[in-house]
């Protein structure tokens, strides 16, 4: 299943003012890049946040937020939200929540290409 484009736009308009962002489809979604590391995204139906390992608990501890998992693994440090639990609490507030983790990360400069298939 597709992201929701309903939700795509949710964030989009939440992100508007924010500086650093490059949108990217990724995991058969959408995510945004703050700096070149994943902040926040949408995954089917769900908003996905990346708040690192030490916000995971915090995190995980409110309501309609659970660990993400694709494949049967968890992937720490990334929590997927139900919509309505992030619209109530506010997707700005989210969005600031993950931003705590990523803004401390180091930039990671866009991948060179690798000049493969030439000649």
């Amino acid at each position: 299943m597709p992201a929701d484009p309903h939700l795509a736009d949710m964030i989009r308009l939440s992100l508007a003012r924010r500086r650093g962002l490059v949108e990217k489809r990724m995991f058969g979604g959408i995510c945004w890049m703050l700096n070149g590391n994943m902040l926040c995204g949408i995954a089917k139906d769900s908003f996905m946040f990346r708040v690192g390992r030490e916000l995971e608990a915090e995190a995980l501890a409110r309501p309609g937020t659970r660990i993400m998992d694709f494949t049967g693994k968890p992937m720490r440090g990334f929590v997927l939200v139900d919509p309505d639990a992030a619209e109530d609490a506010g997707l700005e507030a989210w969005i600031a929540f993950a931003a705590r983790y990523v803004a401390a990360l180091p930039p990671k400069a866009p991948k060179a290409l690798s000049g493969r298939g030439k000649g």
